[in-house]
């Protein structure tokens, strides 16, 4: 496999840009590819043979594209199918999962909140992972419902998004978390009105900057990562508006490329 050829990341959506970003600002000589499944989106309230099934076109695409390893920057899509994707598929696959386990080593009050999808909250991974690195630990874990289409939107502080919002973090607040695991890729761009809505002390967690490190750990083990000193270039493609991609990339403009195509 070619050191130069890119890295493919897909998702439900818009959301696993913000993985895009951390991957970006670590590895940036890296080209990437990344597939925003909008119009399925989201994926955590399909049942699990759909997301199999998604995620297998998604990788198809990509490998098709020349992809050297693939992010599954979607963590109902990691927790339901990356094991299947990787008994099938001769490439590096890294996944994305809600990080509990740092959570659960730094909580003082022995309570943390996940604010996830339910396809995430019902998966076998999710639960192993819990069962692994949270036993004794209170966790107050809340679907969000209706979070994804908003942010698939782009307007990132309707009211409507802000109520929502703030319903889904009282039960975390009753129940005295200090840490709050952000359990889908879409999730990172609500942390500007969770800093709004929440009390200071609480510290969010995401995934985003755990998985560029692992995804630059697995291209060095396998010999593909970029030794030159290149200007990177960026490919998105969306199956539904481009709008909302712009938006959030739109500091990026000089070096992506955003383009809408059936797939």
């Amino acid at each position: 496999m070619n050191r130069l050829a890119p890295i493919g990341i897909f998702d439900s959506g818009v959301g696993g840009t913000s993985i895009w970003k951390e991957i970006h600002r670590l590895l940036p000589y890296e080209r990437t590819m990344y597939l925003a499944d909008s119009r399925n989106a989201p994926y955590g309230e399909r049942k699990r043979e759909e997301i199999i099934q998604l995620s297998k076109k998604n990788t198809e695409l990509l490998l098709d594209a020349g992809c050297k390893l693939i992010v599954v920057a979607c963590n109902t899509a990691t927790t339901n199918a990356i094991s299947e994707l990787r008994a099938t598929y001769d490439i590096p696959f890294i996944g994305i999962e809600p990080a509990i386990k740092p959570a659960a080593l730094q909580t003082h009050t022995r309570s943390i909140g996940i604010l996830a999808t339910k396809g995430t909250l019902s998966s076998d991974l999710f639960h192993k992972t819990s069962e692994l690195f949270a036993n004794g630990i209170r966790i107050t874990e809340v679907i969000g419902k209706g979070l994804v289409p908003l942010i698939e939107q782009g307007d990132l502080d309707s009211s409507e998004l802000r109520e929502l919002l703030q319903n889904y973090l009282q039960p975390m607040l009753d129940a005295k978390v200090d840490h709050i695991v952000l359990g889908c890729s879409h999730y990172p761009y609500l942390i500007p009105l969770m800093q709004e809505l929440l009390p200071k002390e609480i510290k969010i967690i995401d995934s985003g900057a755990a998985v560029a490190r692992q995804t630059k750990a697995v291209l060095e083990k396998n010999e593909l990562l970029n030794l030159e000193d290149i200007s990177a270039t960026h490919q998105f493609y969306t199956n539904t508006s481009a709008s909302t991609l712009q938006k959030l990339l739109q500091e990026f403009n000089e070096s992506i490329s955003i383009e809408v195509r059936e797939f």
